[in-house]
């Protein structure tokens, strides 16, 4: 196969081919969809990654792996960053697909404007 042949994986799927998804392949989706929720609820409070890592008791390297998608974080560690990001963390995990969501636990954001909970999904 020469790579004018190649197609990618959306467009193999919108032709209505099988595509298989590795399992690794799953597991990298799932850490990018919990990176992102990260990302949007962390910037949401005006955060730095360094303030997030010190709230969670983590370092910043550890807050920028997680953000990137290139660490799958225990319970223990997810329950932390959700405390520290003053939010619980709701998680879907439906066959290849993942939602993360993070929902604020008081009524009014920092900026005075109504909560939203902010989900990522994979």
């Amino acid at each position: 196969m020469n790579h004018s042949q190649w197609r990618t994986r959306e467009t193999r799927k919108l032709l209505g081919e099988q595509v298989e998804e590795s399992p690794a392949y799953v597991e990298a989706g799932h850490a990018f969809a919990l990176g992102q929720a990260v990302y949007d609820r962390r910037t949401e409070l005006g955060l730095s990654q360094s303030e997030l890592a010190r709230r969670a008791d983590m370092t910043q390297p550890q807050i920028s792996n997680i953000e990137g998608g290139d660490s799958v974080p225990t319970l223990p560690l997810l329950t932390r960053l959700a405390k520290a990001l003053n939010a619980s963390l709701t998680i879907d995990l439906d066959g290849d697909g993942s939602t993360f969501v993070f929902t604020a636990h008081d009524d009014h954001r920092p900026d005075g404007r109504a909560p939203g909970g902010h989900h990522s999904a994979a």
